[in-house]
């Protein structure tokens, strides 16, 4: 099938233009993360989800609330907590005394953007509850099933340095994140910029500047971004060398203890689709399948215990097969 490439990168162009006013929007408040604001944009634009960890005071609550704001989308913050209910989130069904019939009392996941902070608080069942919705775009309460408002997002955080009691995410559940976004602290400079930009005591106000109609085509225009059959190959190779890394003359297979599933390849083909359209371009390059690679890879290749014993993370063995894996 033939793609007039010309044609597909004006239409970018054209509709990508929005981007930079989001950008700089977000900007009046959050001081450079610059990568976090590119990789929930990435997530918007991909209809997925993405898992924020970092350490707390880095902003990623501020930079939640403001996309939210720039681009007029309804948003949400749950506070996740050992004594969370799955009603809580979803809502339930109250008795009506007066005359024995139930009333639907809707909870604060029937939004568009919704800031699951410190996710991994939460026990199992309301992490189950909250699956449903990542994954379906529905909730079931009671006997109804009521669809989720498009677009619908949930952006979670997790703080990697205190483990006390928290509840390890499931693996089937951290699959469901698109993204899992690594949130570092600011350079110098930043931080000066930072001090000067809050120490009034209030951040400026967002105003919205992007239209949710503009974000759903977009969508729709991401979708149609010409990407070659050889970077698609490029990007199974990236995922099957997780899998069977000695067939591509790594010798890291003691080191993974299970690699990527199929999820990774469509997802990281989506991710370097949105890398392209947030450069303003009609086409995939390699350099866009690098950026979105850790993104996507890091939360979906596990490590042995041999490798944690050597002191190898994922991002180790993700870059060691990127530098394997020849670039068409």
């Amino acid at each position: 099938m033939s793609v007039d490439i010309k044609a597909v990168n004006e239409l970018v162009m054209e509709k990508s233009r929005f981007v930079d006013d989001l950008q700089t929007e977000v900007g009046r408040v959050i001081v450079g993360q610059e990568k976090m604001i590119g990789g929930m944009l990435t997530a918007l634009l991909c209809d997925g989800h993405a898992l924020l960890e970092g350490v707390p005071g880095l902003a990623k609550t501020l930079s939640v609330h403001s996309m939210a704001r720039a681009i007029d989308l309804g948003f949400k913050r749950i506070q996740f907590t050992p004594d969370l209910l799955p009603a809580d989130l979803t809502g339930s069904e109250i008795y009506n005394a007066g005359d024995g019939t139930f009333t639907t009392k809707k909870g604060p996941l029937f939004t568009n953007i919704v800031l699951a902070d410190e996710i991994n608080r939460a026990p199992a069942k309301v992490q189950s509850a909250l699956l449903e919705s990542m994954q379906e775009r529905q909730i079931t309460i009671g006997s109804q099933t009521f669809k989720l408002p498009e677009p619908f997002i949930v952006l979670a955080t997790q703080n990697p340095i205190e483990q006390e009691g928290t509840y390890p995410l499931p693996e089937a559940q951290v699959d469901r994140f698109m993204l899992k976004l690594k949130i570092d602290y600011p350079s110098k400079d930043e931080e000066i910029k930072i001090v000067h930009r809050m120490a009034a005591g209030s951040a400026p106000d967002v105003k919205p500047v992007v239209a949710p109609v503009n974000l759903i085509e977009a969508r729709s225009v991401v979708n149609q971004i010409y990407i070659d059959e050889k970077l698609i190959a490029y990007i199974v190779n990236i995922v099957d060398a997780s899998r069977k890394p000695g067939d591509y003359g790594l010798d890291i297979g003691s080191l993974i203890e299970y690699g990527a599933s199929p999820r990774a390849s469509i997802y990281l083909t989506r991710a370097a689709r949105a890398h392209a359209f947030l450069n303003h371009r009609g086409y995939v390059t390699p350099d866009d399948i690098k950026a979105a690679g850790m993104d996507v890879l890091r939360h979906r290749i596990i490590p042995t215990y041999e490798a944690d014993a050597e002191n190898v993370t994922a991002e180790d063995l993700i870059t060691k097969i990127f530098n394997a894996i020849e670039v068409p």
